[in-house]
Parts: structure tokens; C-alpha cells; sequence
């Protein structure tokens, strides 16, 4: 449990080690490193030094595509992203982040310090942290 008097920030509940895959890459391998990580999105990079995110793909993205019978094998992940995602640094309060996981209808929100990327929280890392059970 945390200090009920202590406001939890996203820096306290996120996965440093955050799986990233570059946006030319099959969507076969984003399935398979979603399944090695144990994770349901990817952070989309597009230069592996910086770590600049420039998407998020989620296993709602691999299901959708499969379910509209694209080949997995062909289908590059650049071609189901599009936006750049919305992130947060990691000094933001858990409520602030949901609040605009919440407005903007998003389940991952990548963690940025500067441009780089360095975490990731979903909704139930920040669910945990409203209700006070952060790691």
C-alpha cells in the first residue's frame, strides 16, 4: 500500500522495461513479442537508439487485423498505426493520467522523459494506483 498522504505519480507505477518494436516490422512479430513480454501493447519506436515513441500497438490492433483475414506475415505494423501517441512524463499524478486515459479513450500510455521513452502504465497499473495498491 502507499502513504495515503502521498500523491502517487505514474514514475511509481510504471513498467521500466517497456517492449518496442520498430514500425516496419510484421505484425507476426509484434504478436510474438507481445506473448514474450506478457504484455498487451507495444511501444512503436522509430530509431532504437533514442526511443522516441511514435505509436502504440495493442493486441486489440493484432485482433482486428487478423479478424479482417490480413496476413500477419505481410502486414507491416506501420500499417495499422497512425497517430503519434499521447504520453505523459513520468512526474505526472496517477490522477491526472487517468483522467486522460479516460478523455482520450486510450488503455497504455507510454511514459516519457524529454522524448525518450521510459516506461509504460496501462489501466490497470493506474486503476491500482487510485485505489492506493501501487508496487
Amino acid at each position: 500500500m502507499t502513504d495515503p498522504g502521498k500523491a502517487v505519480m505514474v514514475a511509481d507505477l510504471m513498467r521500466p522495461a517497456v517492449t518496442s518494436i520498430e514500425r516496419y516490422a510484421h505484425l507476426a512479430a509484434a504478436a510474438f513479442l507481445m506473448k514474450q513480454a506478457n504484455d498487451t501493447a507495444l511501444v512503436v519506436i522509430d530509431d532504437a537508439e533514442r526511443r522516441v515513441p511514435i505509436a502504440v500497438i495493442t493486441d486489440t490492433d493484432v485482433a482486428q487485423a487478423v479478424a479482417d483475414g490480413k496476413d500477419v506475415n505481410n502486414v507491416r505494423v506501420s500499417d495499422l498505426v497512425g497517430r503519434v501517441p499521447i504520453t505523459v512524463p513520468p512526474n505526472t499524478s496517477v490522477r491526472d493520467a487517468a483522467d486522460l486515459m479516460v478523455t482520450s479513450h486510450i488503455r497504455h500510455l507510454p511514459v516519457v522523459d524529454g522524448d525518450r521513452l521510459v516506461g509504460m502504465v496501462d489501466i490497470s497499473d493506474v486503476c491500482r494506483g487510485l485505489m492506493g495498491q501501487a508496487p
